[in-house]
C-alpha cells in the first residue's frame, strides 16, 4: 500500500510563445484544463505502474471534484481516503513550445489535522509507504514520530525553508528533491545530509539525470533518456510516483531511480501532467529496446 497526501489540483495549462516577464503581455496558443497535482499525479503514476494506491488529499464535494476524483479512480487510484471538506484547487500552467513552464499555484486543504488522520489510518492499516510533499513540513515530522510500520517518502518540492527541509529529512526513509533546490536548502555536501539524517536523498535534474545518496554514504548516478519534450509539468511527480512503485515491489533503490528516469521521461512526450504517463509495459518495451 502506498498512501499519498498532498496536492490535488485542476491544471489550467496555457499553452505560450515565451514564458512572459513582469509587465509582458503574450497572446496564448490555446488554453486547456488537466487533472493534477503533485500528490495526485504520483499517485496515478504509481497505479499505472501496478502499485496499490491511494490517494489521500482533499478536495471539495463539487461536481469539478467528483470528476477529479473519477479521473484518478479510472487510473487504478483508491480514493477512499480522499476528504471531500475542502475544495479542489486551481493551478494556472503556463508551457512554451519546448516545454519550459512556470506555474502559479494555491495553497490547498490538506491541513495538521488532516495529515494526522492519514497517518493514524496508515498506523491501524498496519503501516506501508506515505508520501508527502514538502509542503508539510516542518510540522508534519512530529506526527510521524511513532508511526509504526508507516515508511515514509518526502517529495520535498515545496520547502520553503532549510528548517523545513531538515525535519523532512529527519522523518524520511527517502527523500526527493530537484537539484535547482538541493543546494539551497541542504548545502553543497548532499552526501553528509544523507549520512546525518540516515535517509535516500535522491536528487533530480531533468535532462542530466539523477543522483542517489545513501545512508551509508555511497553515491549512485543515471542519466535521463533522450527524448523530445513537449510538456514537462508533473515529470517529477511521475518519477516519485514510479520510484515509489518499485520500491514497493521490493526494488534497490538505485534500480527503483532508473526505472522512474524512464517513466518521467515518456511522460513528457504528451500534453498535460497525466495523460502521457507510461504504464509499466511502455516502460518495460523502451527498457527492453534499450537492452
Amino acid at each position: 500500500m502506498i498512501v499519498f497526501c498532498g496536492y490535488g489540483n485542476s491544471d489550467l495549462t496555457v499553452n505560450v510563445p515565451v514564458l512572459p516577464g513582469a509587465g509582458d503581455r503574450v497572446q496564448a496558443l490555446g488554453i486547456e484544463r488537466h487533472d493534477g497535482g503533485m500528490g495526485a499525479n504520483a499517485a496515478a503514476a504509481a497505479a499505472r505502474m501496478g502499485a496499490d494506491a491511494r490517494f489521500a488529499g482533499v478536495v471539495g464535494p463539487d461536481a469539478l471534484s467528483t470528476a477529479f476524483l473519477d479521473g484518478l479512480g479510472a487510473d487504478g487510484v483508491d480514493v477512499a481516503w480522499t476528504s471531500r471538506r475542502g475544495r479542489l484547487t486551481t493551478a494556472v500552467i503556463l508551457v512554451t513550445p519546448d516545454g519550459e513552464r512556470s506555474i502559479i499555484s494555491e495553497d490547498d486543504d490538506v491541513t495538521e489535522s488532516h495529515v494526522a488522520e492519514v497517518v493514524r489510518r496508515c498506523t491501524a492499516a498496519g503501516g506501508g509507504w506515505l508520501y508527502l510533499d514538502g509542503y508539510r513540513f516542518p510540522w508534519a515530522a512530529a506526527l510521524l514520530d511513532g508511526a509504526t510500520g508507516v515508511r515514509t517518502v518526502v517529495d520535498l518540492d515545496g520547502c520553503e525553508s532549510a528548517e523545513a527541509a531538515r525535519a523532512a529529512l529527519s522523518a524520511a526513509e527517502h527523500a526527493i528533491i530537484g537539484a535547482s533546490q538541493a543546494e539551497h536548502l541542504l548545502g553543497p555536501d548532499l552526501a553528509a545530509a544523507a549520512v546525518s539524517h540516515r535517509t535516500h536523498l535522491l536528487v533530480t535534474d531533468g535532462a542530466r539525470g539523477w543522483r542517489l545518496h545513501t545512508p551509508a554514504g555511497d553515491t549512485r548516478a543515471g542519466a535521463a533518456i533522450d527524448i523530445q519534450v513537449r510538456d514537462a509539468t508533473g515529470a517529477g511527480d511521475c518519477f516519485v510516483g514510479s520510484y515509489l512503485a518499485e520500491l514497493e515491489r521490493g526494488a534497490e533503490p538505485a534500480a527503483a531511480a532508473s526505472f522512474a528516469a524512464v517513466a518521467a521521461g515518456l511522460s513528457c512526450t504528451g500534453p498535460g501532467a497525466r495523460e502521457s504517463q507510461p504504464d509499466r509495459d511502455a516502460v518495460a518495451a523502451y527498457l527492453a529496446r534499450g537492452a
